[in-house]
């Protein structure tokens, strides 16, 4: 749990320092969880409770109609995890997530972060300067998929985290990518970085 806190805090502080007092009450609500693969820890219709943070394993959201099946996105140690927009706006999430492979994460409640918001500006300030790099990344991630072609996709994915072809089954990549697992295979065997 300790090493777990102590990745926390240089995530955190590296996007803003927290005073002694706000990081010791940070650090006291989170809880240390250990799930199998493939465990459901969202599912669509359900508010998002927690925001975890990964120590171990890989997980990702995902979307499902009866037509569909799109992965939106991956998350894995040291990057916090789960259903963003349901966990700010306390709504029901239209999206899953769930761990590809067991999964060790820090877990804390929208409540007790709340809790912190109100009673620490600073830490207010952090959890808006988290969401707005969060936003960021979603929009450039919608360039992406609106602009890019497959393989600039692929290459795209292979610079940004080439760690995760071997972490994540290929047709969750395909999926996250917009493309079908044959141009992802294709593109296994013929692009080099």
């Amino acid at each position: 749990m300790e090493e777990g806190l102590n990745q926390l805090k240089k995530h955190l502080f590296a996007m803003r320092p927290l005073a002694e007092e706000e990081w010791n009450e940070m650090a006291g609500i989170w809880q240390l969880h250990h799930y199998k693969r493939k465990t459901i820890l969202t599912a669509a219709g359900e508010t998002e409770r927690h925001v975890y943070f990964v120590l171990n394993g890989v997980q990702r959201i995902f979307y499902i109609d009866a037509h569909h099946e799109a992965t939106l996105v991956f998350t894995y140690p040291y990057s916090f995890s789960g259903i963003a927009d349901s966990f700010l706006t306390q709504l029901p999430s239209r999206y899953f997530l769930e761990t590809l492979t067991s999964s060790t994460l820090l877990r804390t409640t929208h409540t007790q972060i709340q809790q912190l918001m109100d009673k620490y500006r600073n830490i207010e300030k952090l959890i808006s300067t988290f969401t707005s790099f969060a936003l960021m990344g979603v929009l450039e991630r919608q360039v992406e998929l609106l602009t890019f072609s497959a393989e600039e996709k692929f290459r795209t994915l292979l610079k940004r985290s080439p760690h995760v072809l071997q972490l994540i089954p290929h047709k969750y990549l395909a999926s996250y990518l917009g493309m079908d697992a044959t141009t992802f295979s294709k593109l296994m065997a013929t692009v080099r970085i």
